[in-house]
């Protein structure tokens, strides 16, 4: 009998999808909706199509491995995550759980949000089937790990976001789980907290118990993870040891970079208070290369917000290595220029970078929509994805970001002798 602690059997999970144009219409005025609602009242149901989130697929992870789950932005990762934790069903294939389960799958999951966090803590808590003695003797671990001791007697919907995220880890990591599920939710925290939550995650495996691990930092997978599983459009494209695992998906995510543009209503990978949303971001500059640039191109990006948040906004705008380090932070803050605007119905924000200082290398960028006490209105992550192409023909040295990510231009003064450079 294998000693695993979770084996999936040929697991699939189908949606029945509504296939209407109104759908796949990014703006609509009242009267549209009006005129569509009457309308359907009047009209047969619109068609609908399959979509397989997942097909046919099969894995056993042993007790004590701690497995990196990686894949482009809809390729499965969260479904697979939510029928081992029990949220969905699926609609065909078996999974075999050993032990209790603690997830983190989204901010605020498993949280109710009326009750203040020391609520919650013991809620958490007793669904894993713990006793309040045990859950007592965890409980200023998990405080203090969490850093949200001023903040035990507040109701969690009044938590930000990364306070949110840190309860969420905390208490899922120290409540001792034989399974531990973590999604990219750990791209809300900062670095610090991010450093803390792998340091937590390796003490859980090397303690045995197990844990599932699903990140676009490939950093932080090729440090922690035992074995890599890659989903590739709901398919499990390969499972196997960590670095050959992450080499075969960056080959393969590489075609994404042939498209300039994305809709983002429903795109899943995004937090905070949703009062508006990005609804499309696309690339503006016309390159003969789509998505595929030289170090100190000048390029422009188009966002557009849908729906009000009814105070002034701030924006950003991250850039990461295909690795998942940030190399570059943009911010409308730096920008002398910028004025505060309200956010209404239809907002487009244009960003021009003169000339993008990044070496040849894959890169992807997530933006970020503020309100004027930066509490986040929306911040989506990891799309839009491009190339700095190699142009060793102007910058010899400049082939790669192998010493570094960015280039910007010095001036160098060489003197000898009893000369001495003069300083200004």
């Amino acid at each position: 009998m294998s000693n695993y602690s979770i084996k999936v059997e040929d697991l699939s999970k189908r949606y029945r999808i509504a296939d209407t144009k109104q759908q796949r219409r990014t703006y609509r005025s009242l009267r549209e909706d009006l005129v569509s609602a009457a309308g359907s009242i009047l009209k047969r149901k619109s068609p609908k199509h399959d979509f397989w989130a997942l097909k046919d697929v099969s894995f056993e992870v042993q007790p004590g491995e701690v497995v990196g789950v990686i894949g482009r932005n809809g390729a499965g990762k969260s479904t697979l995550l939510k029928i081992l934790s029990r949220i969905t069903d699926p609609t065909s294939g078996r999974v075999h759980l050993r032990g209790r389960v603690g997830s983190l799958l989204e901010v605020g999951t498993g949280f109710h949000p009326e009750l203040t966090g020391r609520e919650n803590i013991y809620l958490s808590g007793t669904v894993l089937g713990m006793t309040r003695a045990e859950i007592k003797r965890k409980f200023e671990e998990i405080v203090e790990f969490a850093g949200v001791e001023e903040f035990l007697e507040t109701p969690v919907k009044r938590y930000s976001s990364g306070m949110s995220v840190r309860l969420g880890f905390a208490v899922a990591a120290h409540l001792e789980p034989e399974i531990l599920i973590i999604d990219e939710v750990l791209a809300v925290g900062d670095a610090e907290f991010q450093k803390r939550c792998l340091g937590k995650m390796g003490e859980v495996a090397k303690s045995g118990r197990t844990v599932l691990f699903v990140s676009h930092n490939m950093a932080a997978v090729r440090r922690m993870c035992n074995a890599v599983a890659v989903i590739n459009s709901g398919k499990m494209t390969h499972f196997g040891e960590t670095q050959e695992a992450i080499s075969k998906y960056l080959q393969s995510d590489r075609t994404a970079e042939d498209q300039a543009s994305i809709d983002l209503i429903d795109y899943p990978h995004r937090y905070g208070n949703g009062n508006a949303r990005f609804a499309r971001a696309e690339y503006l500059s016309s390159h003969p290369h789509n998505c595929r640039f030289r170090t100190h191109d000048s390029i422009e990006i188009l966002l557009c917000i849908d729906g009000s948040s009814s105070q002034s906004g701030h924006f950003s705008a991250t850039c990461s290595s295909e690795d998942g380090t940030k190399v570059l932070h943009l911010s409308s803050f730096d920008d002398p220029d910028y004025q505060e605007t309200v956010i209404n119905e239809k907002t487009f924000v244009k960003i021009t970078i003169s000339a993008l200082p990044l070496l040849p290398g894959h890169y992807s960028w997530s933006f970020g929509l503020h309100d004027i006490s930066m509490m986040p209105t929306d911040v989506v992550m990891d799309i839009l994805p491009f190339a700095i192409l190699n142009d060793s023909t102007s910058r010899p040295f400049a082939t790669s970001n192998r010493y570094g990510y960015c280039l910007t231009d010095s001036t160098w003064t060489v003197s000898q002798g009893e000369t001495t450079v003069e300083t200004d």
